[in-house]
Formats: C-alpha cells, structure tokens, sequence
C-alpha cells in the first residue's frame, strides 16, 4: 500500500458549474468576515486581487485552469466565481473546432463591457487568453480583440504571475513560445480540490499527427511525467477528499514516464502504483488511442478493482481509406479486433468514442462503414462532430471538402443510432445495484448526484452526509443522460 504523508489542511475549494463546452472555476463564496491579518482559506491576503478562469474544452484544459489558479492564489490573488469582480480574467481556450474558437471571441466581445465598466469605476482588468487557441492564433488575437492584454500558450501559463508583472510594465505580451523548463515542475503544490474527484495530468502532447488534429501544434510532441511526481500529486488529492482520479493525456495510453527504478513505465504500471495509494477508491484514464491500447493496459481493466469498468477508445471513422487519410495508424477490423480482446477480458466493461462525419472526401458508402462500426461496438457514450477544418492542419487543405448540409445529414443519422444505444445501455442498468459515488446536491433539496463505475449521472435521494462517499444505489429508471435509483441498505 502506497502511503502518504499529511500535507496540510484543505486549501481554496472550486466551484465547476459544466455544460457542454464550459467549466468555470472559481472559489467558494460565504459571509466569513476576516480581521486584519488573516488569511482566506485559499491563502490569499483579504483584499487581494482576484482571478476570474472560464474553461472551454476538454478535462485537461480543466486541470490546467486548476493550476493557473493555484500559482495565482500562491501569489496573493483569491479566485472569484463572479467575473464583475475580477482583477484578472482568463479564458483557459480549446482549438480543435472552429465553434470553439470562435466562442472565445463572442466571449470576449461581453468582457469588454464588463471591462469598461470596471474602468470608469476606477478598477483595472487584465484579460488573459491561455490555452490552445492563444498557442495556435497568438498575435492575432491581440489584432482581432484589442481587448485583450495577455496571450499564453498551454506551455507557458505556469509563468502567469511572472507575465502579469510583466505586463504592467510593458503593455500587452504574447507569450507562445515552448520552454525548454518543464511547467509541472515550475506549478506550487495542489491546494484546490472541487469535490471528491479530481483530474490528474500524466501526458501532453501527441506524436500521431492525425491529418485533422491541431494538438501536436498547439501542445507539441509527447511528454510523460514522472511517477514519482504524480503519485506526490495523487496522493495531495487523495489526503484532501477525493476519491476518484481521472489519469489524463491527449494520447493518455502513450504514457512512458519515468519510474522509480530509471526505466520509463508504461501506463497499466503508473496504474497500478496509484492503486496502491491508501484512500483512492476509483481510477479512470482518457484520452486513448486504439494503436497504444497494451496488452497489459488491458489486462489492467481485469486486474485492478480500482480502474473503472468504462473506457474512452476513439476510433473516428469506419472506412479504411478515410482512416489511413486521417493517418490514424489503425484500420476499422483493427478497431473491432481491439475490443474484442478487450471485451474479453473485461466483459462487463463499456465503451465510448470520438466520431467524425464528413472527413474531405468521404463517400455515402464510407460513411455507411462507420455507421456499420457502430452498429457492431454498441456504445454507451458517444461524442460525434462534423469534421471542421483547422488552420494549418493537412486536412484542412484536401480537396474534395463535403459540404455542411451533406455533414449536418450524416450526423443526425449517426446521433440517432448513438443515441438509441446509450438510451439502451442505460436501461439495461435499471433493477441493478451500482456503486454511486455522490459528488455534489441535486436539483433540489435532499438530492445527490453521483457517477457510476460507467461513468454515468445517478440521482438519488440522500442526505448530504453521503457526499464523497461510494454508495450501493439500486436503479429504478433511466433516461437518456442519467439514472435514478434508491440508496440500497448497507
């Protein structure tokens, strides 16, 4: 058993309030008053300046906006949930659609009223664009939106305090460069938790160099961390409530860092280190790619109680050619090969995935051979989209680009089949008992929310004691997104 060292009590709490493309981060708010020279609980002076992060995309992108948080509140900032009372507003961007990137301008577009309404009030606000968009469009957002102050790419944003001095002093920065320093050695130690879950960072970076993807552009080539430093990592987390920890990478099952004994270990490895950890009840990992899906990776999924049943394996189209032009390094009986060695081994397991309709090129045929794939996997998530062409990706410049009606058809035609097979997925769980690890309050009082080992929503009615902990909930209906049931006697 890995045993962990005290580290100290709970620091700043988040606050995520997600839907399908935001998660703001931000500190929890009461009535406390604080006399001359306390502290708040998240370390900052009273009075300090405060941090606004609004987070668009994927979990890393949440853990990143984490940590910019916790090196600004290790700077005297406090995080704020309200963005009229920021000093410093960030938002923490994703570039792999066109919608996305442009939500970040739209965004900007409202926070310059509030920034010139914190002006004529006498208030500076600095706004910060970080994260993938900042790295792919740098200067350009500075011309596009004056509002702007501060340019930082996903590499660089542990220098955030160090930038905003900096910025005071010589006007707007764009700083997209990728230093030689490694960020996660520079970040301060985890202070915030939002609940009894948490992301944990293992992997950035991508040397796959699928033709459509923006990632090995805008987070650069593979980079693992240590073992040691994330189990140090896990076990803050672990000795600050949560209970589950979600192992994250863009291409998560590449991980090759180094272990204790000098040698690069392999994820199931990393996995089953952090199993040992005294505390954690549940491990998950994503994102996967189906050419790095071990045999011993999968064996894992047979071999430790603590790695979740559910497994994010995205295979994006069903048709060889379309494969191979997205350089995806697999075919589709490749795919369907992989989970049925998968399955195999862990039966009860369940998939999701990543799909894309209307690559350049793709025929109704071809098209038909992912519906084909689908039909044939029986998913219980999904994510599907449209292929949107990226700036300085190969796809984006192939001819034969499907136009949108034609890719708006296909996917309502692929999001109805996806759909009845999650829908069906989860009422195959009703009369089940599962393990439920409420996380937060439900809609109303004397509801909690809660995952299942499949990663599915649970509501049940509970008290609030249950929060954080892993409860037999026995399931007595499901819907389309979510499963209620009734907590089943100890």
């Amino acid at each position: 058993m890995l045993q962990c060292s005290k580290m100290g009590t709970p620091g700043c709490v988040a606050i995520r309030e997600s839907s399908a493309t935001t998660v703001l981060l931000g500190c929890a708010v009461d009535n406390t008053s604080y006399g001359p020279g306390e502290t708040t609980d998240d370390g900052a002076e009273p009075g300090a300046k405060k941090v606004f992060v609004k987070t668009f995309g994927c979990q890393m992108n949440v853990y990143d906006s984490e940590r910019m948080t916790e090196a600004l509140v290790g700077h005297g900032y406090s995080a704020t949930s309200a963005i009229e009372d920021a000093d410093v507003v960030i938002l923490n961007t994703c570039h792999i659609r066109e919608k996305a990137a442009e939500k970040v301008y739209s965004e900007l577009g409202r926070i310059r009223q509030v920034k010139d309404a914190r002006r004529k009030a006498g208030n500076d606000t600095v706004v910060t664009v970080a994260g993938c968009v900042a790295q792919a469009e740098g200067a350009e957002i500075v011309h596009r939106a004056p509002v702007v102050d501060l340019v930082v790419g996903p590499q660089s944003y542990h220098r955030l305090p160090e930038l905003l001095r900096r910025r005071k002093a010589e006007g707007r920065i764009v700083e997209t460069a990728f230093p030689e320093e490694d960020k996660f050695s520079k970040l301060p130690k985890r202070r915030t938790i939002g609940g009894p879950t948490a992301f944990l960072t293992v992997q950035e970076g991508c040397d796959k160099f699928c033709t459509f993807c923006v990632v090995p552009y805008t987070r650069g080539m593979e980079y693992s961390r240590p073992v040691a430093e994330l189990a140090e990592e896990a076990c803050r987390l672990v000795e600050r409530g949560v209970k589950e920890i979600t192992l994250l990478g863009q291409n998560v099952n590449a991980y090759h860092g180094e272990g204790p004994d000098g040698r690069p270990w392999p994820l199931a490895k990393l996995i089953g280190h952090l199993a040992s950890i005294d505390g954690l009840k549940r491990l998950r990992y994503t994102t996967s790619h189906p050419h790095d899906m071990s045999d011993d990776l999968i064996a894992a999924h047979r071999d430790q109680p603590k790695l979740m049943p559910f497994l994010h394996l995205p295979f994006q189209a069903g048709a060889d050619r379309i494969l191979a032009a997205m350089n995806r390094k697999h075919t589709a009986r490749g795919y369907l090969s992989l989970v049925e060695r998968i399955r195999r081994t862990r039966p009860d397991i369940a998939l999701s995935t990543d799909i894309i309709v209307g690559f350049p090129g793709e025929s109704d045929s071809e098209f038909e051979a992912t519906l084909d794939v689908v039909r044939e996997v029986g998913f219980a998530q999904a994510f599907s989209f449209k292929f949107s062409p990226r700036p300085g990706t190969p796809a984006a410049n192939m001819s034969d680009q499907i136009p949108d009606e034609i890719k708006s058809r296909r996917l309502a035609r692929l999001q109805e089949l996806l759909d009845s097979q999650q829908t069906r997925f989860n009422a195959s769980c009703v009369g089940r008992t599962v393990p439920v690890l409420f996380e937060k309050p439900g809609r109303h009082a004397g509801q909690l929310v809660g995952r299942s080992p499949y990663l599915q929503l649970v509501h049940a009615e509970a008290d609030a004691a249950w929060l954080g902990r892993i409860v037999p909930v026995e399931i007595s209906c499901a819907a389309a997104n979510s499963l209620s049931g009734v907590i089943s006697p100890l």
